[in-house]
């Protein structure tokens, strides 16, 4: 299949997509301190919001992509940013924390369901040999809104009540949200035989019994605590060293610019090295990348743990569309996507929350990163025993 001009407006539409979704998600390292002193209360309650919203839309981005599969990606996501939009507003109005349990962590994490599956499984069916590349420019949208959107509200929460900053923050996801949804459009290779088109793959049920996809579910369940833990507590581990709060929300940013990296680096050397084998190594190296948070006593390790975590995390994240579509094909692209994200949703919501009651329980994260380094060595292997079980004939 040529790959045609729209191919590529579709792929920075993704981009603006998924970095404003990720901005709004990643922005709760911003929002942390504002949520403990407004409402008093500690680390493990905070992080429930991060932990609720990850959650949702990890939970419910199967739904997201059944949607997409059937509607086309820009009515849904559309409806997504609204969604989104909408709870941020509610959160700015709320008058206690089990109101922004309910706004930021469902609302905003229903609205990110809808938006984060049906926009990244819309990129892959549209190329053919540059499909990694196109998967790590599009992804890369993640990496830009966790560099820029947390930075700019930690900003904006200096001179302005953190209440004002999120109105304006829910102001500016309807509007590049709903510009950015409305250039998404499904390829042709990706229209239901049933619409009049040509997809090839397999149907949703066919890739939940292939062994390749129960590999790969299972290394995504036991990466995802390692993946979320950062966004939830960097900035806090970087606080409790006595460095600034510019410094402290800045690391998340860092991993944003280790993501840009991993996603557009990565990109072009899984389309050479290929991106099971790939795969492999972005687990083992994420998981390795926790020791030097351990021995952070200061900015050094801090900044390049950041980098590192981030660049591998950000490879990840990029490759598993591109790996879905290369093992089950096109024709459910988006509901198989959506289904193996639901893999992320516990270690979304449990990662960051047990972190916290560990932190509040021992006064230091060291057994957090113990428990995710040999999480991370699991995940190592059961990507390499989803790379050894090889693609799937359809």
């Amino acid at each position: 299949m040529k790959e045609t001009p729209y191919a590529w407006v579709v792929v920075w539409a993704t981009f603006v997509c998924l970095a404003v979704i990720f901005g709004v998600s990643y922005s709760f390292a911003a929002f942390f301190e504002s949520f403990a002193a407004e409402f008093s209360a500690q680390r493990a309650d905070v992080s429930w919001i991060f932990g609720l919203s990850g959650f949702v839309y990890f939970v419910l981005g199967a739904g997201g992509g059944v949607l997409a599969d059937r509607f086309g990606p820009r009515k849904v996501c559309s409806a997504g940013m609204v969604l989104i939009a909408s709870g941020l507003l509610a959160t700015s109005w709320a008058t206690s924390l089990l109101a922004v349990y309910l706004s930021y962590g469902l609302l905003v994490g229903l609205g990110i369901a809808l938006v984060y599956t049906p926009s990244i499984a819309s990129v892959q069916p549209w190329f053919t040999t540059r499909r990694g590349l196109a998967g790590g420019l599009a992804s890369s949208g993640v990496g830009a809104g966790t560099l820029l959107v947390p930075v700019l509200v930690a900003m904006a929460i200096g001179p302005m009540p953190w209440r004002q900053a999120m109105q304006w923050l829910a102001l500016g996801v309807l509007v590049l949200g709903l510009l950015a949804a409305g250039l998404l459009r499904r390829a042709p290779a990706a229209q239901s035989p049933g619409a009049g088109g040509s997809a090839t793959g397999l149907t949703l049920r066919e890739t939940l019994h292939s062994p390749s996809f129960r590999w790969l579910y299972l290394a995504t369940v036991l990466a995802s605590p390692v993946m979320f833990i950062p966004f939830a507590h960097v900035s806090a581990s970087a606080r409790d060293l006595g460095l600034g709060e510019a410094f402290a929300v800045g690391l998340v940013g860092l991993i944003g610019v280790g993501s840009l990296i991993g996603r557009f680096a990565i990109g072009l050397l899984a389309d050479r090295l290929g991106r099971a084998q790939t795969l492999v190594l972005m687990q083992l190296s994420m998981g390795a990348s926790y020791a030097l948070w351990g021995l952070a006593g200061g900015q050094g390790l801090l900044l390049v743990f950041a980098l590192w975590f981030g660049l591998s995390y950000g490879s990840i994240v990029s490759l598993l569309p591109a790996i879905c579509m290369d093992y089950f094909g096109g024709r459910s692209v988006a509901s198989v996507v959506g289904t193996l994200y639901s893999g992320a949703a516990l270690g979304n919501l449990l990662g960051p929350v047990l972190a916290g009651a560990a932190f509040d329980w021992s006064g230091h994260y060291l057994g957090v990163m113990a428990v995710c380094g040999a999480l991370s060595l699991m995940a190592t292997w059961a990507s390499g025993q989803m790379k050894r079980s090889g693609h799937v004939k359809y």
